[in-house]
């Protein structure tokens, strides 16, 4: 039995310091092995696992908050958790008063929580797109609008309608490729400091999602530049040209 001058059995963390004056510095026990890392909502560095009857008797409570229960596969599990309300329930009288949360049912929690997040930031990612083609567009029309001359010179020398088209998608191609490196350079290295600093999250940026940044952002810029490029295609090259400040 574990007393103040007899040791008992523990688990502790090598860094951690007992401080005088609180209830564990007054006892003494034989550290048998140490435990490191951490695990969801409960920091593994400061902790000290103690048997039930020492912590029982060292804080003189007689009642558990929680009882941690390991099974051998994950094929046991509810049959696990069925034994577990079976013994409270029998050792409580027959009452149900205990809850029993397994590891799957925390994951799919947290998978929720996840989910929901995606969906939130896919739609302000939907609308940052739609804000950015819509900026696109507006730059396209003013770039059609004060190259009137030479899309009429062009059109009289009997350029093709496809080609024009092709010139303006090209260009507003290139606005939405620079835009998308730049987005891409920021949010690396934002990645990478967040990463620097917390060395706990586990950071990284996929080579799948940088593939799929550019041809999105590639494909925005191109969809919202066909109306400026087609109305650049259906000016009359004799108005274009009367129109043209030489």
């Amino acid at each position: 039995k574990t007393s103040r001058h007899r040791p008992g059995v523990c688990t502790i963390d090598p860094g951690l310091v007992a401080y005088p004056g609180t209830p564990a510095a007054t006892w003494v026990f034989e550290n048998s092995g140490v435990v490191q890392g951490r695990s969801i909502g409960l920091d593994l560095q400061d902790i000290v696992i103690v048997p039930v009857a020492a912590a029982q008797q060292l804080f003189d409570q007689y009642s558990l908050f929680r009882i941690l229960v390991e099974a051998s596969t994950k094929e046991d599990v509810p049959r696990a958790q069925s034994a577990v309300r079976d013994i409270i329930r029998e050792r409580h009288d027959g009452e149900d008063d205990v809850t029993v949360i397994a590891q799957d049912s925390v994951v799919a929690t947290f998978d929720k929580i996840f989910k929901a997040l995606t969906f939130t930031v896919g739609g302000i990612a939907a609308i940052s797109l739609a804000v950015a083609g819509i900026l696109i567009m507006n730059v396209m029309l003013v770039a059609v609008s004060q190259r009137t001359a030479e899309i009429g010179l062009l059109k009289a020398l009997g350029t093709p309608r496809r080609r024009i088209v092709g010139l303006f998608l090209l260009e507003a191609a290139l606005l939405s490729a620079v835009g998308a490196f730049l987005g891409l350079a920021i949010g690396v290295s934002a990645a990478w400091l967040v990463a620097g600093l917390y060395p706990v999250l586990p950071l990284s940026v996929p080579i799948w999602a940088v593939g799929a940044a550019l041809g999105i952002a590639l494909g925005t810029g191109t969809l919202f530049g066909v109306l400026p490029a087609r109305r650049a295609a259906a000016l009359d090259p004799v108005m274009a040209l009367s129109q043209a400040k030489w």
